[in-house]
């Protein structure tokens, strides 16, 4: 395991929530049952569209089916083995924990529900800003009421999570996993991140590390 080392003036952190906090493998096998495909077909179409850079929302054009209004809700057993443990070693080294992505309503009941209790949990269907947005990121900063540069911003994406919340002055963390993950990670853009991890296993060592530093 790679050893990550927290930016010292970090002392927030903010988590993405699709890919990673959350695995949707189990939410895209129900949207596939749910259109008459093979989630085979369904995660085939998924990674055209997203290697191309296109809105994976186009999957649903390309199969012919009416796009649907919500996804299935978000259970325990869809959290990252790694998710929970990672926010709580956070927690447990002083840091103010937020989660925030672009989700439907209701996904701050159901994050809590699978167990997370942290500082603020917000979806761009509550904030009425989706990422990429400059906007969203304002919010993210706003909520957390510090400076930019004290947040870590933890993602699976370039473009919607890395490089925007770069912009907005935050530190970020890029996360190997899932479509998007595996295939950023190829790009040159990769090293604007602050740090690169393939697990929040990685991090939950940094926040332990973190906690027995003086403060």
């Amino acid at each position: 395991m790679t050893e990550i080392h927290l930016p010292a003036d970090v002392c927030a952190v903010v988590f993405d929530i699709g890919e990673t906090l959350v695995d949707e493998s189990r939410a895209w096998a129900v949207q596939a049952e749910r259109a008459g495909v093979t989630p085979f077909t369904l995660m085939g179409l998924l990674g055209a569209l997203i290697a191309r850079d296109e809105d994976h929302r186009r999957v649903w054009d390309l199969l012919g089916v009416e796009r649907p209004t919500e996804p299935p809700l978000i259970e325990r057993g869809d959290l990252y083995p790694d998710a929970l443990s990672c926010v709580h070693a956070a927690q447990q080294s002083g840091l103010s924990i937020g989660i925030a992505g672009n989700q439907p309503a209701g996904v701050d009941a159901q994050l809590r529900d699978a167990g997370f209790d942290v500082d603020f949990i917000a979806s761009s269907a509550a904030w009425g800003v989706t990422k990429p947005s400059s906007e969203f990121f304002s919010r993210v900063i706003t909520t957390a009421q510090l400076d930019p540069k004290q947040i870590l911003y933890v993602g699976d994406r370039l473009d919607n999570d890395v490089l925007p919340a770069r912009r907005a002055g935050m530190r970020t963390a890029f996360i190997r996993r899932g479509p998007w993950g595996y295939l950023h990670a190829q790009r040159p853009e990769i090293a604007l991140a602050d740090l690169h991890i393939k697990s929040l296993a990685e991090l939950t060592v940094a926040f332990t590390r973190h906690e027995a530093l003086p403060h």
